[in-house]
């Protein structure tokens, strides 16, 4: 059935945010409003289509275990929800199985709550097969204690993932065995994937190149600097969780040097626990990255909230080393900044170790690359080398992969004092079966002494 403006009913949404008075708080809640809360959580709703009818705040002095909302407030919602043929709820916010049974028999329509919405986008987003694996155990992990839930009313209406069986498979026809041989099948499956991608990386380290890889909240922009940085046309929309699988691109830097470019997805306040632990193979490439870019949106209300956020989540992933001298961070989208406000942001970047740039246009781009280019110098151990003329081809390969510094020439051969990555010594010495004849800044020391 279609409406007068050419939506479907069983895509009509409305969206509360609980404000608690007492109890539940955000763990990575960055001191956010209510206000900016409710908008991301109906931006969430719009990110899988679902046509957000109606968005409110509700304010809860104390959470009832069987509905979190008071009776009052259950009823008045009910008649909103009776006269806007509402199809589905979004409760912005962990609700138990018990509360969200209750709510669905009282209002006689389908009720998720920020867990499952965001399951949902990320079931609908997946791609790649270890993206998929990783959902569906995520949803599983999430799903057994629910036993008496269906997952078909969103996924099954839009074709999207059906991560929970075939079409018309209620939940109630899944008991908790199955759950846990698919639970265990999964788990598994995700070894084998990052057992192969374990070996995608051992064959990078022999052609090894450092890896910069691009973090932030969702849509800060990363995959709009990414296609920016590296000229691909990787998805970039104004969507939260455009990107879910990780994307990566050989990229040369205007000195010469090449960089793995990855791409990952966004972060989000209250990230689910079940999506910490099932998405951290996803991240590896974050935590194996040289660099990080910390991609932030400049001209969002909330950017500090947000910012604490992702921060918050690297912590939790162990990167919490990271967030100094390994971290870049970059406001984006200063484009949309107003002149004035524009101008105090960009003398901000510059007393804080940080750089303004607008991904859509390309200012500050070139300011970025270069800051990415001194990071990856200083991760670069100057080393002398003696090598005989007829040498040709070693002196060659350090001219082409590492920054000479000064070259000697003597009869007979030539030293060379080379900046190179720990990888490239290593490659540089066991290709050409030599090794420095000192440790150059030792060097340095005894010709200042």
């Amino acid at each position: 059935m279609v409406d007068g403006d050419g939506m479907r009913h069983h895509d009509r949404a409305l969206v509360l945010h609980p404000s608690f008075k007492t109890g539940p708080r955000s763990v990575y809640s960055g001191g956010r409003s209510p206000e900016s809360r409710l908008e991301e959580a109906a931006g969430l709703a719009r990110a899988i289509d679902l046509n957000v009818i109606a968005a409110e705040i509700i304010r809860i002095n104390e959470p009832k275990p069987a509905t979190l909302l008071g009776s009052g407030g259950v009823e008045r919602l009910g008649a909103l929800i009776a006269e806007q043929e509402i199809a589905v709820v979004v409760i912005d916010a962990a609700i138990t199985p018990i509360q969200q049974r209750n709510l669905e028999r009282a209002w006689k329509t389908k009720v998720i709550d920020r867990t499952g919405l965001i399951l949902e986008i990320f079931g609908e987003r997946a791609r790649t097969s270890e993206g998929q694996l990783q959902v569906e155990l995520a949803a599983l992990s999430y799903q057994r204690s629910r036993l008496v839930r269906s997952w078909t009313h969103l996924e099954r209406q839009r074709g999207g993932f059906g991560f929970l069986g075939g079409p018309g498979e209620s939940q109630l026809e899944i008991d908790r065995r199955l759950i846990d041989e698919r639970i265990i099948r999964n788990k598994r499956d995700l070894e084998d994937v990052k057992r192969t991608r374990g070996l995608h990386r051992k064959a990078r380290r022999r052609v090894p190149y450092p890896v910069v890889a691009l973090v932030g909240y969702t849509n800060a922009g990363k995959s709009t600097l990414f296609n920016r940085l590296s000229g691909s046309g990787v998805l970039a929309a104004d969507l939260l969780f455009a990107t879910l699988d990780p994307t990566m691109r050989r990229i040369t830097l205007p000195d010469g040097h090449e960089i793995i470019l990855s791409d990952t997805v966004g972060f989000i306040s209250d990230l689910p626990t079940e999506l910490v632990a099932a998405f951290r193979a996803t991240l590896e490439e974050v935590l194996e990255a040289d660099l990080l870019l910390h991609v932030r949106d400049a001209s969002h209300p909330e950017a500090e909230g947000q910012k604490a956020d992702v921060e918050a989540v690297l912590a939790s992933l162990g990167l919490g080393e990271m967030l100094g001298e390994r971290m870049i961070e970059v406001l984006n989208k200063i484009d949309r900044i107003e002149p004035e406000a524009r101008e105090a942001l960009l003398e901000q970047a510059k007393r804080h170790p940080a750089v303004a740039i607008s991904a859509i246009s390309g200012e500050g781009c070139d300011q970025l690359i270069a800051i990415i280019e001194a990071k990856l110098r200083n991760t670069r151990q100057p080393a002398a080398y003696r090598l005989a003329h007829d040498q040709g081809a070693a002196t060659a390969w350090l001219y082409e992969h590492g920054e000479v510094l000064e070259r000697r020439d003597q009869e007979g051969h030539s030293e060379l004092t080379v900046r190179l990555s720990p990888e490239d010594t290593e490659r540089f010495e066991r290709r050409f079966g030599v090794a420095a004849i000192h440790d150059a800044d030792e060097e340095a020391k005894r010709d200042h002494g």
